[in-house]
């Protein structure tokens, strides 16, 4: 088992540069096998949910060649079968092999997806979808056979804008007969930058990005190169860190545009955020207003930052409040926040921090992947010694992010126990 070690109090100054997406990377993998030729991803983060995505396609005998921050994935010999759940159980994201599969044999039979206890998270509108175009689904034990005789483009509403649900719809119909229209489609760059892959693949599809998407059906995809957007997720996180205790800190290869609902609110605090074309530097300040924040579907507040961005609010002088619309089991660091001395009450899937408190280095679980950020976060400001268990989690979602912040002036420590 692996514990993070940190001894906190230090300012942080320097660069950290952003890695490629791990919401974007988690669905390109899957969609190159959509393709019986070389498809190369570019900007692939070295994280475990990248290897656990390529233990899947090593299963599936699909060839994939590894090298520095890149993969070149071709399908031409892959043996479509049972996905059992040693593999899906490792994350969420196997699930993107459903659509992917089944567009491209009309057949898929996998065990259900695993991920982090963050909440109800149901693969309903997934089905809902294929079934939309043509397919049948069954479930035996958690494990789901989708298949079809053929795919035909429908006209599909989803109840909620579901990034999993937009992604696995279109990975499914890029190949079947006519056109598939997505409406209340959701919107996030992640699912920009996968309809560019497979548009680049040769599939025909408009709109991504906005609430409706049509897809044309294609007879085939060819070969592509493409690369990896920045981590919004990652860039979010080490901006809230540098509000916190950054020193010109500078945060280096993002898209801003992808950060303003988070960037907006920093200022809102009183954060000062230069911000340039691909950068943005930041320094920590003992003078923050406290704000209120509502988790949203893209562009709204990102769920995923809510939880980093929480021990930066206990620096505030005054009241803040966090509500989450998006999971309901998404205040799980609360508890060990608190325990560091923070002053934060949850009631009706509202966080209160009140502040500004002191925290103290203690030891801490990381429940789930954002909220191991935020202990990371917590652990780096408190005085003392931080030790978070669980951080697998952790190692996730953020590239070599103890090297990143040991670069910029952090103390600490990645140890097996």
């Amino acid at each position: 088992m692996k514990i993070l070690e940190i001894k906190g109090g230090h300012k942080l100054t320097g660069t950290i540069r952003i890695s490629g997406a791990k919401n974007s990377v988690v669905a390109l993998i899957p969609a190159a096998i959509l393709s019986s030729e070389d498809v190369t991803i570019c900007n692939v983060p070295d994280i475990t949910d990248t290897k656990a995505l390529c233990e899947i396609l090593d299963f599936l005998e699909v060839d994939v060649k590894k090298a520095t921050e890149s993969l070149i994935i071709n399908s031409h010999n892959m043996v479509n079968k049972e996905i059992p759940s040693d593999y899906t159980k490792k994350l969420r994201a196997s699930y993107y092999f459903m659509g992917a599969l089944l567009g491209k044999y009309k057949k898929v039979t996998m065990a259900l997806p695993g991920g982090c206890s963050i909440g109800a998270r149901p693969i309903n509108l997934h089905l809902k979808g294929f079934e939309a175009l043509g397919a049948t689904v069954t479930n035996n034990d958690n494990i789901y056979t989708v298949e079809a005789k053929e795919l035909k483009g429908a006209n599909i509403y989803l109840d909620f804008a579901s990034v999993g649900a937009t992604i696995n719809i279109m990975l499914a119909a890029v190949l079947a007969k006519g056109t598939t229209i997505i409406d209340n489609a959701a919107k996030e760059p992640e699912i920009v930058n996968v309809a560019t892959l497979l548009n680049n693949m040769g599939a025909k599809i408009r709109g991504a990005g906005t609430s409706s998407i049509e897809i044309t059906g294609v007879e085939k995809l060819n070969k592509c190169f493409h690369e990896v957007i920045p981590d919004r997720i990652e860039a979010g996180t080490y901006v809230i860190l540098g509000a916190a205790i950054g020193e010109n800190l500078k945060i280096t290869n993002i898209i801003p545009e992808h950060l303003e609902a988070l960037t907006s609110k920093l200022e809102e605090m009183g954060v000062f955020l230069d911000i340039g074309t691909d950068y943005i530097i930041v320094s920590s300040s003992n003078n923050y207003k406290p704000i209120n924040v509502k988790t949203q579907t893209y562009p709204g507040f990102a769920t995923d930052l809510q939880q980093p961005l929480t021990p930066l609010l206990t620096l505030c002088k005054g009241q803040s409040k966090i509500e989450e619309t998006i999971y309901e089991n998404r205040f799980m660091h609360i508890p060990y926040l608190n325990q560091m001395g923070a002053n934060i009450r949850v009631k009706n899937q509202t966080s209160t921090i009140i502040g500004p408190t002191k925290l103290t280095g203690t030891d801490v679980v990381a429940t789930d992947l954002r909220a191991g950020a935020s202990l990371v976060i917590a652990g780096l400001m408190a005085k003392g010694t931080t030790r978070i268990t669980n951080v697998e989690h952790i190692l996730r979602g953020y590239e070599n992010i103890v090297e990143k912040l040991l670069d910029v002036g952090a103390k600490l420590e990645l140890k097996e126990i």
